[in-house]
C-alpha cells in the first residue's frame, strides 16, 4: 500500500515539472551575426588563436554636397539679410575670403597722432616758428560800454545787470506789505519773457518803485529776471 502511495507521488510530481517546463519562456540559442552558439564560440575561439581574421565594419559612404551658393533659391533669412544690408548679400566668414583693404590716407582724416606721418613733414623748428606767429598775432581786447541802442529808449538789462552786484531774491528795496500775490502773477503773465518784463519794470521807476506789482520781493529784478547768466559772460 505504502510503495503505491510513492508511485503515485512520483507521477503527480513529473506531470507538474512538465507544466512549469510548457509555461517556461524559451531562451534562443543563438548570438549577434550567427545562428547558433556554438558558431560564435568557435568563431570566438580562431579569432583568439591566429585562425581567423576579426569582423570589421566598412567604412561609411562617402558624402558628397554644393556650396550654399548652389543651393537653391535663397531663404526668408538670406532674404531679410540681403534687404537689411541694402540689397548686397552679407559677407560669410571664411578663409577663402580676399584680406580687407588698408587705407593708407583717407582724404578728410587728419593724421596729427600720427608720429611718422607728422615727422616727415614737420619738425620742431617748425613748430616753433608756427607757436611765435600765433603769440604775436594774440591780441587782448579792452571792454568797452555797451552801445545804446538806436531809436529806442529802452533800458538795457545788460547794463543793468552789470551794474548791481545784489544775488536774485535779496531785498533792498522797500515794497508795500499790501501788494497781492494774485495782481503779481497776474501782470508777470502779460510778458511774453522775464528780459521783457525787466525792461518794463526799469522804463516805469524801478528798480527804487514797483507801480505795476512785478518785483514785490525787492531785489530789483521783475517776475523772475535773474542777472547771473549776464555777470558770469564778464567773469
Amino acid at each position: 500500500m505504502i510503495q503505491t502511495h510513492g508511485i503515485i507521488r512520483a507521477l503527480a510530481g513529473g506531470a507538474a515539472l512538465l507544466v512549469v517546463t510548457a509555461c517556461s519562456p524559451s531562451i534562443p540559442d543563438s548570438a549577434v551575426g550567427f545562428d547558433r552558439i556554438d558558431g560564435y564560440q568557435q568563431q570566438r575561439d580562431a579569432v583568439l588563436e591566429g585562425r581567423a581574421a576579426p569582423t570589421t565594419i566598412g567604412a561609411p559612404p562617402t558624402v558628397t554636397g554644393a556650396p550654399l551658393s548652389a543651393t537653391g533659391p535663397l531663404d526668408a533669412a538670406a532674404l531679410e539679410a540681403r534687404r537689411a544690408n541694402s540689397g548686397v548679400d552679407p559677407v560669410q566668414a571664411s578663409p577663402g575670403n580676399p584680406a580687407p583693404q588698408i587705407v593708407a590716407n583717407a582724404a578728410g582724416i587728419s593724421e596729427e597722432n600720427n608720429f611718422d606721418a607728422v615727422a616727415n613733414t614737420r619738425s620742431i623748428e617748425g613748430d616753433a616758428a608756427l607757436i611765435a606767429q600765433n603769440r604775436a598775432r594774440y591780441q587782448i581786447i579792452a571792454p568797452e560800454a555797451l552801445p545804446t541802442r538806436p531809436g529806442t529808449n529802452t533800458p538795457n538789462i545788460v547794463a543793468y545787470a552789470l551794474q548791481t552786484t545784489n544775488p536774485k531774491g535779496a531785498p533792498i528795496y522797500r515794497r508795500s506789505s499790501f501788494a497781492s500775490e494774485n495782481r503779481h502773477l497776474r501782470n508777470c503773465a502779460a510778458f511774453t519773457s522775464a528780459d521783457l518784463a525787466q525792461e518794463e519794470f526799469l522804463a516805469t521807476g524801478g528798480p527804487e518803485r514797483d507801480r505795476q506789482n512785478l518785483d514785490p520781493d525787492g531785489d530789483g529784478f521783475a517776475c523772475g529776471w535773474d542777472p547771473a547768466p549776464f555777470r558770469a559772460v564778464r567773469n
